[in-house]
């Protein structure tokens, strides 16, 4: 049963929210509690038989679904997404910011532009991917100071491609949902 995608949620007006598991779907379902779906992929969970009827219990759900209830707030998708290495190695590409050689994960590292011994902060804004001689050369130095040039600026992902950089298996339905959401200048239209 793992082998089944998560499922993309959204509010009642069609803003991205959060990917759930099948069995959250089936929940939602099972509640009555969605909205509307779309998508060009469903899928069916059988349970048990009844007794009485003889026939199988079974829920359908789509790749992306409505959830009833209270809409997202403009507040609430434009929030700042978590940072963390896996979401900013997708955000620049697995590019580092200052040689510009593509790496595996594994080789890359996050660097903080402004460093925190000198009062940078964790942050979107001041984090790039690095890979790890290049974090090492630049070490507790701004770029200016260790006469190195970032290659690209650092940005802050919006919900939606925050969505699509924190979900290996995305279907194509839900690609196409999403991106239709993301800033014209993410890194994920390149």
């Amino acid at each position: 049963m793992s082998a089944y995608p998560l499922i993309l949620t959204l509010d009642p007006y069609g803003v991205p929210h959060r990917w759930v598991t099948w069995q959250h779907a089936c929940f939602y379902y099972a509640k009555n509690l969605v909205a509307w779906a779309i998508g060009e992929h469903s899928f069916v969970i059988r349970g048990g038989f009844n007794r009485l009827t003889g026939k199988r219990s079974e829920i359908r759900f789509s790749s992306i679904i409505a959830i009833k209830g209270r809409a997202l707030s403009g507040r609430q998708f434009q929030q700042v997404p978590p940072l963390d290495n896996r979401e900013l190695f997708h955000r620049d590409r697995h590019i580092c910011a200052y040689c510009g050689n593509s790496l595996p994960s594994t080789k890359l590292t996050r660097d903080h532009i402004v460093p925190v011994s000198q009062g940078g902060r964790d942050t979107w804004m001041n984090v790039v991917t690095a890979c790890r001689s290049c974090n090492q050369r630049k070490s507790g130095r701004t770029p200016e100071q260790a006469g190195m040039q970032l290659l690209y600026a650092p940005y802050v992902p919006n919900k939606a491609e925050w969505l699509i950089l924190s979900n290996r298996n995305i279907l194509a339905d839900q690609m196409d949902f999403l991106a239709q959401h993301v800033s014209s200048q993410s890194r994920i239209r390149l």
